[in-house]
């Protein structure tokens, strides 16, 4: 089974699961997630719980070994397995896929790690938790799934939004779930349960997001310019270098202009998996490719301007470029 970190509670009033996978690139859904399986283990009597932490030495032997000893005092235990990276090679692949397929009597495992792309959901030991366990994927929301997370934890806190409050204050946070929840809790301090007006956001609320370049990818393709323009704004006042921002734009142009839908065209590799694989192929099929050509030239020139004398120039004319791609894709698709 695969659920995702608002649909978990309600899986958790049915029967516990024996093995538990908690992935995702999101800290504050990882460990919200993994908080709540430990709560339902307590209630059903797992009273202790083991901590290993996988590392380059770490023996998968005596991992399975130790889920099928007895505890001292001959408790229920949780055996919580901290993953780095879910790529825990062949020993421990086949160690967690036995696991799951076999549990140890009194013992519940957890196992958190990274987030899984899309190309490595197929190993053994993944599709075992799936398939006979439970896997919950605590990703990155993506920005226009922001405003209804943020709304719905506002009101679980007793706050009423105004709309125009949710959408400043996911704006203001976009990126760091961590940051928003924190608002979330200090709005609710401040104002106290009831209406909350996008006054009182923006007189409470720190400008607290914090962008990647391909956050800016993501708004390019999707022809969003308000957030390509906010989120170079925000990349400039955080420090960014001119030249990573310049690359991340060229590269999209680059990408659009070789995408081939044909089967056995020319494709070029896709960062980010399905979502980004999607948002390629849409602007693809709505950036002239006139266009395209015309703002790599462009996107060449600022180049000059980051190399020369003129380097304060380019934040300037990363903008215009960033905002005629999003306007050509916006035109061709209305």
């Amino acid at each position: 089974m695969r659920v995702v970190p608002e649909t978990l509670a309600r899986t958790l009033e049915g029967r516990l699961a024996a093995s538990w996978l908690v992935a995702g690139d999101e800290p504050l859904r990882v460990g919200e997630a993994a908080d709540a399986i430990r709560a339902r283990a307590r209630a059903e009597g797992y009273t202790g719980r083991e901590v290993l932490f996988v590392d380059r030495g770490f023996d998968w032997g005596e991992f399975a070994a130790g889920l099928r000893s007895m505890s001292l005092f001959a408790e229920r235990r949780l055996v919580e397995v901290r993953l780095p990276a879910p790529k825990p090679g062949a020993d421990g692949g086949k160690a967690l896929a036995a696991a799951v397929a076999d549990p140890a009597p009194d013992v519940l495992l957890l196992v958190i790690t990274d987030k899984i792309e899309y190309a490595d959901r197929s190993a053994a030991w993944v599709r075992a938790f799936e398939e006979q366990g439970c896997c919950v994927d605590a990703e990155q929301l993506a920005p226009e799934q922001l405003p209804s997370w943020v709304e719905a934890r506002m009101r679980r806190l007793g706050l009423v939004p105004e709309p125009e409050a949710v959408q400043l204050l996911a704006e203001r946070c976009e990126g760091n779930l961590v940051a928003a929840h924190q608002e979330i809790e200090l709005l609710r301090l401040v104002a106290g349960p009831g209406a909350v007006t996008v006054e009182t956001v923006a007189e409470s609320v720190a400008t607290s997001a914090r962008y990647h370049v391909f956050q800016l990818g993501e708004a390019l393709l999707g022809g969003d310019a308000a957030r390509a323009l906010r989120i170079l704004d925000g990349l400039a006042a955080e420090g960014e270098e001119p030249t990573l921002v310049l690359w991340c734009i060229a590269e999209e142009l680059r990408s659009i202009l070789q995408w081939s839908p044909q089967p056995g065209g020319a494709r070029r590799l896709f960062r980010g998996g399905r979502r980004r694989k999607e948002l390629l192929a849409g602007a693809a099929r709505r950036v002239p490719r006139r266009t395209a050509l015309g703002l790599l030239t462009e996107a060449a020139r600022v180049d000059v301007l980051i190399k020369g004398p003129r380097k304060d120039e380019a934040w300037g004319a990363l903008a215009r470029i960033s905002a005629e791609l999003c306007i050509a894709a916006r035109n061709r698709a209305g």
